[in-house]
């Protein structure tokens, strides 16, 4: 078979581009320096379409569809930031405030924060939606780090790192819709548990949920990126 049937041709934002059979519209757009923007999605781990931040348009559909799962087609017309998604986003993102305690000013996470960063790329100064203000939980039972359920955004950046890439399988989520939380094992307190104190959990996560004891009070970045080496590493072996 030639390797040119395995080649589509799509429009993304009116530019015309050839890609892989196989890959996700997310895949297509970021090769091709076209930004859409994702929670949830992290290079190196498996897509879940949780966030859906990433929703597109596609030409001759109602839905939107969200980009990290979504494979391409032949002649798929894509648009990636129209007004219609840009108020999908905006609502998206005031519900994730809405949902949670989000206090940046007092955030460890503060300045290195994804969900912080993409409010300020999509102009959400204020949330027009009541907030929940649910009684949550700080685990600090472990001696390295913390689980602050107030931050959590239920990505499952934790859930699914600390399964594919560490091996260890702690983490999880219980409950259903906005009363889920990650927890480890069952439902045990995070010192008490099977970690394996590999600290990827906490580099994957986007907002100040999980984070380093040793870096409260100082400036506290993150470094996701090291997943695809992860990966690479891996395969390697």
């Amino acid at each position: 078979m030639s390797e040119t049937m395995g080649v589509k041709t799509l429009i993304i934002d009116e530019q015309e581009i050839s890609a892989k059979a196989g890959q996700t519209i997310l895949e297509v757009a970021r090769e091709n320096d076209i930004n859409i923007p994702t929670l949830c999605h992290l290079e190196g781990l498996s897509n879940v379409g949780a966030c859906r931040l990433c929703l597109v348009e596609i030409k001759g559909s109602n839905k939107l569809l969200p980009a990290c799962v979504a494979q391409i087609h032949e002649g798929m017309e894509v648009t990636t930031n129209s007004e219609r998604l840009k108020k999908h986003r905006r609502v998206i993102l005031e519900l994730l405030f809405a949902e949670r305690n989000h206090i940046c000013a007092v955030c460890v996470s503060n300045g290195h924060c994804e969900l912080q960063a993409l409010a300020q790329e999509l102009g959400v100064t204020h949330i027009s939606l009541p907030y929940r203000n649910p009684a949550l939980g700080v685990d600090a039972s472990h001696e390295r780090f913390t689980v602050d359920h107030n931050r959590c955004i239920l990505c499952s950046r934790c859930v699914r790192v600390c399964a594919e890439i560490e091996g260890a399988h702690i983490w999880d989520v219980m409950g259903r819709g906005i009363d889920s939380i990650v927890i480890t094992d069952l439902h045990e307190d995070w010192g008490s548990s099977a970690c394996t104190r590999c600290g990827k959990c906490v580099q994957c996560c986007p907002t100040g949920a999980l984070f380093d004891k040793s870096k409260i009070g100082s400036d506290h970045p993150k470094y996701p990126d090291f997943l695809p080496y992860l990966n690479l590493m891996r395969e390697a072996q």
